[in-house]
Parts: C-alpha cells; sequence; structure tokens
C-alpha cells in the first residue's frame, strides 16, 4: 500500500503560539548621517577660523549629541506600541 507524501507547503501547527523573531537594527540610518554633517561642520570651522575656540566646539558637539540621542529616543518610543 502506498501512501502519500506530506504536503511541503503546510505550515507547521503552532497552537496559537507564535516564535518572535529578533531583528536586528540596520546600521547607519539619517539622523546620523545629518549629526555627521553638522559636526563635520562646526569641525570645520573650528578649524579654520577664529569664530569657535575649543570650549565652543566641545559645548556644541554635545549639544548635538544630546540632540541627536533625544531624537533617536523619540523615534524609538514612538514604535513601541508597532509591535
Amino acid at each position: 500500500m502506498a501512501t502519500t507524501p506530506p504536503d511541503e507547503t503546510q505550515q507547521p501547527r503552532t497552537y496559537g503560539y507564535t516564535v518572535p523573531v529578533a531583528r536586528m537594527p540596520i546600521p547607519g540610518n539619517a539622523e546620523f548621517a545629518v549629526w555627521l554633517l553638522v559636526w563635520f561642520v562646526i569641525f570645520l570651522i573650528w578649524v579654520i577660523g577664529d569664530a569657535v575656540n575649543s570650549s565652543d566646539f566641545a559645548f556644541l558637539t554635545v549639544i548635538l549629541t544630546v540632540g541627536y540621542l533625544l531624537s533617536r529616543g523619540i523615534a524609538k518610543a514612538s514604535r513601541v506600541l508597532e509591535q
């Protein structure tokens, strides 16, 4: 007596439970590119001109980084309930 092979297109039964899949973040984003561009402009102004001294450069870097981290936190917090 010949038996038919099982249909390979059927998904296995999960009985209402699905295994969570971890998604890796995509490296880099537009906000980081803007941060890097603005930091580079501040760096060039600091190196070339006399308008920005080293303490101003450090202060502007801190302010820029805080703004970047806040924007990333707000972006991630807005997606918490989507999953």
